[in-house]
């Protein structure tokens, strides 16, 4: 089950999710995690018995675009499907919200898994936060929205 939720509903399970798998995995430091973007996000949180193992959020720029990031599945459910179906569910409640087009900072290892979304690569490979990322964008067709 996923929901979206704003920040004040969804900060105590998406920051125990992202504390894992960004600041303990993967280093990042904590001062960085978390982001004055947070509370302007909606919030996907994806459950299973009532834990819950995945999130990712969405924030609408001002031009409009989506953007999509903080996207983090605890490591036991990780290649199971479940990033498709939060990244899916971002997607399809963004375009309920008339975006068309949606952006991501992806860690180059993640790049074939956005791909099969059709997200697609642009411009050099930069670091973030010690780990090497790559822009990524997903411009809808118009009449699927």
């Amino acid at each position: 089950m996923i929901l979206i939720k704003s920040w004040a509903e969804a900060e105590v399970d998406a920051y125990r999710i992202r504390k894992t798998v960004f600041i303990e995995e993967q280093a990042v430091p904590e001062e960085m995690e978390l982001d004055l973007y947070d509370a302007q996000a909606q919030h996907a949180l994806l459950y299973q018995n009532s834990q819950c193992i995945g999130t990712a959020r969405l924030v609408v720029q001002s031009d409009g675009v989506g953007k999509i990031g903080r996207m983090a599945i605890l490591s036991p459910y990780r290649r199971h499907g479940f990033g498709g179906e939060l990244l899916g569910a971002l997607i399809s409640f963004g375009k309920s919200q008339g975006i068309a087009r949606f952006v991501l900072n992806a860690q180059m290892v993640a790049i074939p898994f956005y791909e099969k979304f059709g997200f697609q690569a642009h411009g050099p490979v930069y670091d973030e936060a010690g780990i090497p990322h790559r822009s990524m964008m997903l411009v809808l067709n118009p009449n699927a929205l």
